[in-house]
């Protein structure tokens, strides 16, 4: 996939005005980011095109503001990527006008520069033509980084590859390679792991994964909905039974293609939802009716052991159990560790993506010893449900 879009490769950006759209976006606690995994992922983009002479201006939303918030100012998270990528980072007040010209006015060549945070505007979100315009004249290339971000078509997201010269970052191409590798031009057999609460969310997820994997396997509060359309009593179970009608649908379309759906046989049922409670294993066809089905039982983890086995690709989004809460994250961290083995055997390519899958891979231990973690969201799940990204279409070669 990413030998279709212009990357760093393609151009030198010695002495040039490098717009570069990052995501920091990062969680904040009293003032100070509570997590760097964001700043650590656009380190190596950044740091590149400061080493090779470019100015880089990064550009980077943050919160959710209604106009110019105090609160959700990039300044600390500017002061934070600068321990991180081990290079000053400037700072302007505005990501527009006269302050964001005169502090790029000031730079030299490989300097880094944050401007404050792109939604204080509201033509932002809106694509506005003349913001764009405003940010275009700030640079003389614009680089995408900012791979969460690519499902939004927003000013500096993708208004800006219609105004300057378009290249993804290296955090973005690595992205698109992987995603590639997951569901573009897979290694076969196949298999997808999707959970999670609710199939409302995920039903353009299924319909598209079922057409484009050999098995998929269905766990969490999803897989509820799928057993109850089948008739199986799921007791007191967190279902959406009114998407009965949706999950055959989804069945039947996964048998046109060759999809084998792969549900629970077996369940890890409790009789109150909180960590530590009493659980119990039973078959499909005894769950007590006033008890909540919360984990896969022990047969079904053995069927999702054997299905990754018997995969070359392995994409997951979603737990397979209330991994919040133990004893009922052993079905979701067993399946987590066991697809980590055979990463590190080299017998499987693993692309995870979702915050509660990357929660649930950094619980088990394992997130470090998978092919690739996403850790965008929104987009990573737009992708998977076949979705064009704006962010990513504007890259085209």
């Amino acid at each position: 996939m990413a030998g279709n879009f212009r990357t760093l490769d393609d151009v030198d950006p010695k002495g040039k005005r490098v717009l570069l759209r990052v995501d920091l976006n990062v969680p904040m606690e009293n003032g100070h980011v509570s997590d760097a995994t964001r700043l650590e992922r656009v380190a190596p983009t950044i740091n590149e095109i400061a080493s090779k002479g470019g100015k880089v201006i990064l550009l980077a939303h943050f919160g959710r503001p209604k106009g110019r918030d105090a609160k959700d100012s990039l300044k600390p998270v500017a002061a934070a990527l600068s321990q991180v990528i081990k290079r000053p980072v400037a700072f302007a007040d505005d990501c527009i006008g006269e302050p964001a010209a005169k502090a790029i006015a000031a730079m030299t060549d490989g300097d880094v520069l944050c401007l404050e945070n792109t939604r204080f505007h509201k033509e932002e979100e809106k694509n506005d033509p003349a913001f764009v315009a405003e940010l275009a004249k700030l640079g003389d290339i614009w680089v995408n980084d900012a791979f969460s971000a690519a499902h939004r078509a927003h000013a500096s997201t993708e208004g800006l590859g219609h105004k300057l010269p378009a290249y993804a970052g290296r955090t973005m191409q690595a992205e698109l390679d992987a995603l590639d590798k997951a569901l573009g031009r897979p290694a076969k057999p196949v298999i997808a792991i999707v959970g999670g609460a609710k199939v409302s969310t995920k039903i353009d997820l299924l319909e598209n994964l079922v057409t484009k994997v050999d098995a998929l396997v269905i766990g969490g509060g999803m897989a509820n909905t799928f057993l109850h359309a089948q008739g199986v009593q799921i007791g007191k179970s967190l279902a959406e039974k009114d998407l009965a009608a949706t999950a055959l649908r989804i069945m039947e379309k996964a048998e046109a293609s060759n999809c084998a759906i792969i549900l629970p046989v077996d369940a890890t049922v409790s009789f109150h939802f909180a960590a530590n409670s009493p659980s119990f294993a039973y078959g499909l066809d005894a769950i007590p009716p006033d008890s909540m089905i919360l984990d896969v039982g022990p047969q079904s983890t053995a069927r999702i052991h054997a299905a990754i086995d018997d995969a070359a690709t392995l994409v997951w989004n979603g737990p397979v159990g209330a991994f919040e809460l133990t004893p009922f994250d052993r079905g979701t961290m067993v399946a987590a560790k066991h697809a980590a083995e055979r990463t590190k055997a080299k017998k499987l390519i693993s692309v995870a993506g979702g915050g509660d899958t990357v929660a649930a891979l950094n619980q088990a231990g394992v997130a470090g010893d998978f092919s690739y973690v996403s850790t965008a969201g929104g987009a990573f799940l737009e992708w998977m449900e076949g979705k064009p990204l704006p962010g990513v279409e504007v890259l085209k070669a």
